[in-house]
C-alpha cells in the first residue's frame, strides 16, 4: 500500500501536521447482523483519495472505502491472518502454478447483478488492461498473460478461466504459493458489468460493489463520502446504518480531526503531536485510545540508475551520516522507533533486528569514507524530494541538515503537492531521494519485496517512465532468483529463510535507507460504538462496529 500523504510531528512549539497513511472476519453465509445493537450513522474524516474504484484504489483513504464497498475471495483480519470471505474452498498444483478457487453462489451486486466466476475475471482483467493504466495492476502480475494485456496485444488475461459460474482457475507464469494471500487486495474485486472500462467516471465515483456497505449517491470531491448498509450482503451484515466520510484538508487534517472528535463530531481521529500526551492522558482513562505497531515503513527512496545515489556506496554513506536517533527525540518526541531492516517488525518470523549496519547509529567517519568510495564528494548536488501539506518538511530538513554538516554535499529540498511528488519518482530521469513510505497491502514479506524491489516492478513504459513501485530502479538479478525461489516453495518455514536472503541482498546493496518504524495512534468513540478496532489497513472496522 503505496505510503501515507501526510505526517504529524512536532518540534519545540512548531506545529507540523501529523501522519495520514497509506479486515477480518470468518466466512459466513447468513445474512444476520450478530450480535450486537444494529443502526446509528458512525463520522471520521480522511484526506481526498486516489481512488475508490479497485481498479486503482492505493493508499488508506481509498482502501477504507474500497474495503467496505466489495468483497472478494479472501480478506486479512487486524493481526495479519487471512481468512474466507467468497472463497468457499481453494485447491493448488504440485508446481505452485494453477490455483482453483470455488467461490459462494447466490451473492449478489447492489444492482442485482451475480457475483460469479465471470465477475472476478471481469474485475481482474479491468485493472490489468493496458488503457486503465492502474498503478496497483502489478499486483496480478503473475498470471499468465498479464504482460500481454499490459502491452496492448491482448484484451483478455489468459491465465483466467472459469469451468463452472462458481469456480475460478487461474494459471501463473510462475510458481507462487502465496497467491491466494494476494487476493486479499482490493485490485482482486469482482465488479459488475456496469463498470465498463475503467476510465469511467460514473462508476469510478460511484462505484457498485458487493460489499456490506454501498454507496449513497457519489464521491462529492474534496467534501464528503457516504456509505450505507447494503441490506442484500451475501455475508454477515454490517450493524452501522451510515459512514459518514468527511473529506478534509491534508495540510490541517489531524487538527480538524481531533477538534471533530472533542465536538462529538467525529467518532474515529487522528491527533496533532503536541496534544498527544494530553489527549492519551483523558481518553486512555476512558477506553477511547487506541494504540499500535503496525506493519508501516518509512525511508529515504534511492534512485539507483541515475545521478549521485547510484553507486552502493553513496547510498551507504547518506544512511551513516543520518542520526535516526536525535531525529527521533528531536523532532518526532520520542514518538516513532528507528529502523534497521526493509521488513517491518510486525512480520515477526522473518523479522532481523539490525540489518542494515548503516542505521544503527550515526558514524560520521564512516560516512565520509564511503562517500568518498562513492562518488559523493563534498558541494555534490542532491535532490531530496517530498510531499508538501504533509508535514514532513521538519524531519526532511533534520536529514538534509545532517547531509550537509557531515559530507558536505549540496543537498536542496524538493517539495512538491503528493500527486506531484508521485510522478517526480517515476519521471525518467529521477535523481537523488524521496521520502517514502509503505504500508502492507496483505500479509506476506512479498507485499514488501517484490513491488519495492524486484526488478519486474520497475515496469518502464515506452517512454521511460516508471509504472510500477519500485520507483528506485533497484534491478539485482540475485535478489530476483531468490525471490522467485521463495515464491516457488511451498513450506512456509523454508519460504521464510528465503525471504531473510533476500533481504539481505537488498540491503547489502542499500536499495532502500530505513528510517523508522510506524506506531499509529487513534481516538475511537467507546461510549457510543462497541467493537471499534483498526483494522489491517490501520482504518476503522466498519463493517463490524455495533451501537451500545
Amino acid at each position: 500500500m503505496r505510503g501515507a500523504k501526510s505526517a504529524k510531528w512536532v518540534v519545540g512549539a512548531v506545529i507540523v501536521a501529523l501522519a495520514a497513511t497509506a479486515c477480518g472476519g470468518d466466512n459466513k453465509d447468513d445474512k444476520s447482523t450478530g450480535s450486537g445493537k444494529a443502526g446509528g450513522t458512525f463520522s471520521l474524516g480522511i484526506s481526498e483519495p486516489v481512488a475508490i474504484d479497485p481498479y486503482n484504489s492505493q493508499e488508506s483513504e481509498g482502501i477504507l472505502v474500497t474495503d467496505n464497498l466489495f468483497t472478494g475471495l479472501y480478506e486479512p483480519t487486524a493481526d495479519g491472518k487471512v481468512i474466507p470471505a467468497l472463497a468457499t474452498s481453494k485447491t493448488v498444483s504440485d508446481d505452485g502454478k494453477t490455483w482453483t478457487f470455488k467461490i459462494k453462489s447466490g451473492t449478489k451486486f447492489t444492482n442485482g447483478e451475480p457475483v460469479n466466476a465471470e465477475a472476478f475475471i471481469r474485475g481482474w482483467t479491468r485493472v490489468a488492461a493496458k488503457a486503465s493504466a492502474s498503478d496497483v495492476a502489478y499486483h496480478l502480475g503473475g498470471i499468465d498473460g498479464f504482460d500481454a494485456l499490459q502491452a496492448g496485444t491482448a484484451t483478455t488475461l489468459s491465465g483466467l478461466s472459469a469451468p463452472d459460474e462458481n469456480t475460478i482457475q487461474v494459471k501463473l507464469s510462475a510458481p507462487d504459493f502465496e497467491f491466494d494471500v494476494k487476493t486479499t487486495h482490493t485490485a482482486f474485486s469482482p465488479v459488475p458489468k456496469v463498470a465498463g472500462a475503467a476510465k469511467n467516471q460514473a462508476y469510478n465515483d460511484a462505484p457498485i460493489g458487493n460489499g456490506p456497505f454501498k454507496m449513497s449517491g457519489k464521491w462529492e470531491h474534496n467534501k464528503a463520502i457516504t456509505l450505507v448498509r447494503n441490506d442484500d450482503y451475501g455475508l454477515t451484515k454490517a450493524k452501522l446504518d451510515t459512514v459518514k466520510i468527511a473529506i478534509l484538508n491534508s495540510a490541517s487534517a489531524a487538527n480538524l480531526e481531533y477538534q471533530g472528535f472533542q465536538s462529538g463530531q467525529f467518532d474515529w481521529a487522528r491527533m496533532p503531536t503536541p496534544q498527544l500526551t494530553a489527549a492519551k492522558a483523558k481518553y486512555s482513562a476512558q477506553g477511547e485510545w487506541i494504540q499500535e505497531n503496525t506493519n508501516g515503513m518509512n525511508y529515504l527512496l534511492p534512485i539507483t540508475d541515475n545521478g549521485p545515489m547510484k553507486d552502493a556506496k553513496a547510498r551507504q554513506a547518506v544512511s551513516y551520516a543520518i542520526d535516526r536517533d536525535a531525529i527521533i527525540a528531536g523532532v518526532f518526541q520520542g514518538m516513532q522507533t528507528k529502523s534497521t531492516t526493509i521488513l517491518p517488525p510486525a512480520f515477526a518470523d522473518v523479522y532481523q533486528k539490525d540489518l542494515c549496519a548503516t542505521c544503527i547509529k550515526q558514524d560520521k567517519e564512516k560516512a565520509k569514507t564511503l562517500a568518498a568510495e562513492g562518488g559523493l564528494k563534498p558541494g555534490t548536488e542532491i535532490h531530496i524530494g517530498f510531499n508538501t501539506g504533509g508535514g514532513h518538511e521538519e524531519w526532511v530538513q533534520a536529514v538534509v541538515q545532517q547531509l550537509k554538516d557531515v559530507l558536505g554535499l549540496n543537498v536542496k529540498m524538493d517539495a512538491k503537492p503528493f500527486k506531484e511528488l508521485l510522478a517526480a519518482q517515476q519521471a525518467p530521469g529521477a535523481t537523488g531521494a524521496y521520502r517514502f513510505a509503505w504500508g502492507a497491502d496483505y500479509p506476506t514479506p512479498d507485499n514488501f519485496l517484490y513491488p519495492l524491489l524486484d526488478s519486474k516492478s520497475i515496469n518502464k513504459d515506452e517512454a521511460g517512465k516508471v509504472t510500477g513501485d519500485n520507483r528506485g530502479r533497484y534491478n539485482n538479478p540475485a535478489f530476483d532468483t531468490i525471490l522467485a525461489q521463495a515464491r516457488a516453495t511451498k513450506d512456509s518455514a523454508a519460504r521464510n529463510t528465503l525471504y531473510k536472503q533476500a533481504e539481505k541482498v537488498a540491503m547489502d546493496d542499500q536499495a532502500l535507507i530505513p528510517l523508522w518504524n510506524r506506531t499509529q495512534l487513534r481516538l475511537a468513540n467507546t461510549k457510543k460504538w462497541s467493537n471499534i478496532k483498526m483494522d489491517f489497513h490501520e482504518d476503522p472496522n466498519l463493517a463490524e462496529i455495533s451501537a451500545k
